[in-house]
C-alpha cells in the first residue's frame, strides 16, 4: 500500500515533491548496481550501444534556482548513472530543465558518463547553430552526442544545419521528434527521405499508433528509435497503480507497474531506448529495474497490453 501512496504523491504535483525532500529517507540507502548486464540496444549503422531505459526531464527538472530542489534532482540523476543509464534528454522548451541537469552534471562530474541529447526549439531556421550553442553552455557539454528537432518545428532549415554540423563534427547524430502521437504522417514522409539517426515519437502500452508505420518504418531504414511520454505523462499510474499486476508478471520480468510498462516498450525489436521522468529517487529505482533481467517476448507483449485494456 504504501508503494501505491508514494507513486500517487509524485503525480499530485511538485508541491509535494518538494515537502518530500525534507525526508532522510530518499538519501539514506544509496542504489546498488545490480548483478546482471543492463539490457542495452545498438543504434542502427554503428558499433555502438546505449541502454534501452533513459532519462527524460520534462517538468521534473524544471525547478529554477531552488537549491534543495536541484540538490534531489542531482541525487535522482545520480541514481541513474549508477543503475546503469547514461542517455538523458531535453529541450531548450523545458524552461530551468537544462540549466538544473547541467548543475547535476557539475556536481557529479558525470559529463563523461552522459549520453546527451537535447532538440532545436525555434521557428528561426537560421538559429540552428546558435542554439545548439547556448544549450551547450546550459549543459556544460562540449557538443552533443544527438540533436533533434523538436516537434518537427521549422525542421527543413534545421535538419539542413543539422546535417551540416554533423557532417563537421560538431554532433554525433541526428534526428526529428514528435509527441502525443501528432504529425505522423509528415513524420513517416521526412523518415522516408531524410538520412536520420534517430527519432523520438510517443509510444506506450495504450498508445499504439506507432506500431502502424512508424516503427517498421525505422527498422527498415536503419533509424534508431527513443519512445517519449512511456507513462502518458503519469496517467497510466493514475488509471492502473491501484490495480493488481497479473499472477504472471514475474514470467516477463516485471515487480511492479513502471516495469510492465517499460518492458512492454523496450522488448519492441524497433524501439532503442524508453525515456521516463521522474524527479523521486524511488521511483528511479523502479523505472531502471526495467534495465535488467527477461524481456517479454511478442506473445507476452500481446497479453500485457490486453491485460491493461481489460482493466
Amino acid at each position: 500500500m504504501s508503494h501505491r501512496i508514494s507513486r500517487r504523491m509524485f503525480l499530485i504535483g511538485s508541491s509535494v515533491a518538494g515537502l518530500a525532500l525534507k525526508s532522510p529517507v530518499l538519501f539514506a540507502n544509496p542504489p546498488k548496481t545490480p548483478s546482471s548486464s543492463p539490457i542495452t540496444r545498438q543504434i542502427p549503422g554503428t558499433s555502438e550501444a546505449i541502454p534501452a531505459i533513459g532519462m527524460g526531464t520534462w517538468i521534473t527538472f524544471n525547478v529554477g534556482g531552488d537549491q534543495q530542489l536541484i540538490a534531489q534532482r542531482t541525487e535522482v540523476l545520480k541514481t541513474f548513472f549508477e543503475l546503469g543509464g547514461t542517455v538523458v534528454d531535453s529541450s531548450p522548451m523545458y524552461g530551468s530543465s537544462p540549466d538544473v541537469l547541467g548543475k547535476a552534471l557539475d556536481a557529479l562530474d558525470a559529463h563523461d558518463r552522459v549520453f546527451s541529447a537535447t532538440k532545436i526549439w525555434t521557428g528561426d531556421e537560421s538559429e540552428t547553430r546558435a542554439e545548439a550553442a547556448r544549450s551547450e553552455r546550459r549543459w556544460g557539454v562540449d557538443r552533443f552526442d544527438l540533436l533533434q528537432v523538436h516537434n518537427l518545428l521549422g525542421w527543413q532549415g534545421h535538419l539542413e544545419t543539422l546535417k551540416q554540423m554533423k557532417a563537421e563534427g560538431e554532433v554525433r547524430y541526428i534526428g526529428i521528434t514528435t509527441s502525443h502521437g501528432r504529425r505522423h504522417r509528415e513524420f513517416e514522409q521526412i523518415m522516408e527521405r531524410e538520412p536520420l539517426d534517430f527519432v523520438q515519437l510517443t509510444y506506450n502500452v495504450l498508445d499504439r499508433e506507432a506500431e502502424e508505420r512508424l516503427l517498421p518504418l525505422a527498422a527498415e531504414r536503419g533509424i534508431g528509435v527513443i519512445v517519449n511520454r512511456p507513462f502518458q505523462g503519469g496517467s497510466l499510474f493514475r488509471r492502473f497503480q491501484s490495480e493488481p499486476l497479473p499472477d504472471w508478471a514475474e514470467e516477463v520480468g516485471a515487480r511492479n507497474w513502471a516495469e510492465f510498462f517499460l518492458k512492454f516498450i523496450i522488448a519492441h525489436p524497433a524501439v532503442t531506448c524508453a525515456i521516463p521522468a521522474t524527479s523521486q529517487v524511488e521511483h528511479m529505482r523502479e523505472n531502471m529495474g526495467a534495465l535488467y533481467g527477461i524481456l517479454p517476448d511478442s506473445r507476452q507483449r500481446q497479453r500485457m497490453a490486453d491485460y491493461v485494456r481489460s482493466l
